[in-house]
């Protein structure tokens, strides 16, 4: 039934079908308020973290900065997975065009990448912080703090536009019906009637490549910083900023390698444990990343009290 209807595979008018979550089909509403609740949640902190930091001009710093990227980058990811998604549990929408499908793919994709570089981005800048304070301004100019951001954006985007290229000339002639929830890349391309290995070598490669070095970095500034505040007296402040980062990094990797890997390697794995792995690796760190980030930060918290409540967060000012 799938396959017949794809007579052009490879064109904008053909599409696939995506299963959602294979063997959990007889759940579609319990997955759906889960994955609704996860994207309510991504969406309401995300955005707070964006308002906060736009309208307050005290959070213009190279970390508020890189805590608004780390935030659109958190709403983009999101949003290019769980509405469609939700359409599949709740509307059994599960088609989707093949331009559509690339898109997703592309989306996906460049912003794992991109979340990774701003999380390297914000070690790099609570390493300067703490072990070079009297030269922070100078390191992290607003020149500088920018081309950062280009380069990060840059990165995910010079990462997909091989890989993209790669897959639409992939011939799809078999059923085009995806084992997953969004257009995955090693899902799609298991499809494929060619040969896929140069683009999953390819892929396995590149994201092996960002991420080892964008952990071996990340894990370099956290030792100068914990050999730099050992023995002084900011060392319990510093160990909870750090450790905080390394939550939400541990939260963020370990998922997302692991689908990686999974996906390439685990043909022992369910396929229903890979594409939970997936969407779990997409939605959780969108989630916590504003709690952990942002509102662990007191300027931040202060900030949207302050927005929230404007006259009981007055209050404690108007005594001093």
């Amino acid at each position: 039934m799938a396959s017949g209807a794809f007579s052009h595979p490879n064109s904008s008018s053909s599409s696939f079908i995506l299963l959602g979550v294979p063997t959990l089909e007889a759940f579609p509403i319990c997955l759906g308020i889960l994955f609704c609740s996860a994207y309510v949640l991504a969406l309401v902190g995300n955005s707070l973290v964006l308002l906060v930091i736009a309208l307050d001009k005290s959070l213009r710093d190279p970390m508020h900065c890189f805590l608004a990227m780390l935030a659109l980058v958190d709403v983009v990811m999101v949003t290019s997975v769980v509405p469609k998604l939700l359409g599949i549990f709740w509307l059994n929408s599960k088609r989707i065009g093949y331009t559509a499908c690339l898109l997703q793919m592309f989306f996906v994709h460049s912003t794992t990448s991109e979340e990774s570089g701003v999380l390297l981005a914000m070690a790099f800048d609570r390493y300067v912080a703490i072990c070079h304070p009297l030269r922070y301004r100078m390191i992290l100019s607003r020149q500088t703090v920018a081309r950062m951001c280009l380069a990060i954006v840059a990165r995910g985007l010079l990462f997909m536009v091989p890989l993209t290229g790669m897959v639409t000339k992939l011939p799809f002639c078999r059923s085009l019906v995806v084992p997953h929830s969004y257009c995955e890349h090693m899902a799609v391309t298991s499809l494929a009637c060619a040969d896929p290995s140069p683009s999953r070598l390819y892929s396995v490669s590149v994201s092996s490549l960002i991420v080892g070095t964008d952990t071996a970095l990340i894990a370099a500034s956290y030792v100068l910083i914990l050999r730099a505040v050992l023995g002084k007296g900011s060392r319990s402040r510093a160990f909870s900023t750090c450790g905080c980062h390394i939550c939400v990094m541990l939260l963020y990797y370990i998922p997302g390698m692991g689908s990686i890997y999974v996906q390439q390697f685990g043909r022992a794995v369910s396929v229903r444990a890979q594409v939970l792995l997936a969407d779990l690796y997409l939605t959780l760190p969108t989630v916590l990343n504003p709690i952990i980030y942002s509102v662990r930060s007191r300027r931040i918290r202060d900030a949207m009290l302050h927005m929230l409540f404007p006259r009981k967060a007055h209050a404690p000012h108007s005594t001093q």
